[in-house]
């Protein structure tokens, strides 16, 4: 019987996403379970192993039926030894043999890579890449993640941290402190908490004429949906906000660029759900700042696949990299 099903596994620091996928890319069921950092994230790798096995007895699969299991992790990992270096957001501050210890507690192949690199495959794939084999994604959520994918194949580096894209300084002098230990990361103002942060410099600059202000005292905060709603709006300080937001992703995107030169650029993450707001921003300061070559064939699109292109990438990997 032909191996026909791939598992793709999406590690986060809450939940780990999985999926059945035939080999076409289609989703045939999907699901989640806690990802338990405690003890370290002992847990992980078993409790991933278990839900795959369970899902294969409700399914009636045997192990000649599936592919293997393709895995997102995040933090950087190399591919060639199945080895994630570390994973600090799920307890792992040590590399971890993730591929070996998956494949021998299911029986199954397994092939890894960084989290935001599955998605940036499965939007290649699957998703608005269209099937493009030079693809810069950029994930706006809680950070910013990104993949370069040069040839239809992800570009790594020497330790496996090509395209951290959040970490190029955008701000070089008194810029907000970065997680990764820098100052004035992309991250720090392009993230959610960069809108927010953002914001909150325009409204002290507003003399209280800022709707902003007033869901501030209504709901004690404001959020990066809120920023762009007004934005919408015309109200100023949120249109100042998105101005700035735009203008560093613009920038970092056109400079990505014109060292790249990917056929489509593309843009996920929560953030990205202001639509055209944040696109057609993107899109003017990129045209302004890109190599004139660059900024003419270069696309810059909005995601498709939204939660599932890390499980679509996860299955990509093990697809053609198994």
């Amino acid at each position: 019987m032909k191996a026909e099903f791939i598992f793709g596994v999406d590690i986060g620091g809450t939940t780990t996403k999985l999926a059945v996928i035939t080999d076409e890319g289609k989703i045939e069921e999907k699901w989640e379970i806690p990802t338990n950092t405690t003890n370290k994230g002992v847990s992980i790798i078993p409790d991933i192993a278990a839900a795959v096995k369970l899902k294969m007895t409700q399914m009636n699969l045997s192990n000649d039926q599936v592919i293997g299991i393709g895995v997102g992790a995040p933090g950087p990992v190399n591919m060639q030894t199945g080895i994630l270096y570390t994973g600090v957001n799920i307890g792992w501050e040590k590399p971890v043999a993730l591929r070996d210890e998956l494949s021998q507690q299911t029986g199954l192949p397994v092939v890894i890579e960084n989290d935001a690199n599955a998605a940036a495959l499965g939007e290649m794939w699957k998703g608005a890449g269209g099937g493009a084999r030079d693809v810069v994604c950029v994930t706006l959520g809680t950070g910013v993640g990104g993949g370069v994918i040069v040839n239809g194949d992800i570009a790594h580096g020497i330790k496996g941290a090509a395209g951290e894209i959040g970490h190029i300084t955008a701000v070089p002098d008194g810029g907000y402190q970065c997680n990764c230990g820098k100052t004035g990361c992309l991250e720090t103002v392009a993230s959610a908490t960069g809108v927010v942060r953002l914001a909150k410099e325009e409204m002290e600059k507003s003399n209280g004429m800022s709707k902003l202000h007033s869901i501030m005292e209504e709901h004690k905060a404001i959020t990066a949906k809120d920023v762009f709603d007004e934005a919408k709006n015309g109200d100023s300080a949120a249109s100042a906000a998105v101005e700035r937001l735009t203008f560093y992703l613009g920038l970092a995107l056109a400079n990505l660029g014109s060292a790249l030169n990917p056929e489509r650029i593309v843009i996920g993450g929560g953030v990205s759900r202001a639509g055209d707001i944040l696109l057609d921003g993107i899109a003017e300061k990129f045209k302004k700042y890109a190599f004139p070559t660059v900024a003419e064939s270069t696309e810059i699109k909005i995601a498709t696949l939204g939660n599932d292109a890390g499980v679509i990438g996860a299955a990509w990997l093990i697809k053609y990299k198994h």
